[in-house]
């Protein structure tokens, strides 16, 4: 039995398989994943597990580099975006369109899909390294 908090094994497959660089994005539950990307489906009903828990418990986990976010997130849903900045901390924080995401998808290693239904509460985590 694995000895971190992660206990989701697709999810915990994924971030161990992934080098510097490499991308993983998570979601709410109508993000369009596309078929040639893994798909990583914790949405249970409406609001479980929330976007940030996601992000939170991934974090644990993924050393990040760089995140992508849609303008719109900012713009739309200033909370979430304030609780995600505040959850990578100094992290690098690049501004995309929300179009431009989506088509960043299909360059992710995988895309974990929550039960969140606030708007644009979607982002790429660009993997760093630990050494």
């Amino acid at each position: 039995m694995r000895k971190t908090q992660l206990l989701n094994s697709d999810l915990g497959t994924v971030i161990s398989k992934m080098g510097h660089t490499d991308m993983l994005a998570i979601g709410d539950c109508g993000l369009p994943i596309p078929n040639e990307t893994e798909r990583i489906d914790l949405a249970l009903i409406k609001g479980i597990p929330t976007f940030m828990e996601t992000l939170k418990a991934t974090l644990l986990e993924l050393q990040v580099e760089e995140v992508l976010i849609a303008h719109e997130t900012k713009q739309v849903s200033l909370e979430l975006y304030n609780e995600i900045e505040e959850a990578v901390g100094n992290v690098k924080v690049t501004f995309i369109s929300h179009e431009e995401l989506k088509e960043n998808l299909k360059d992710c290693k995988a895309v974990v899909r929550t039960g969140e239904q606030t708007p644009y509460a979607n982002i790429i985590l660009k993997s760093g390294v630990v050494f």
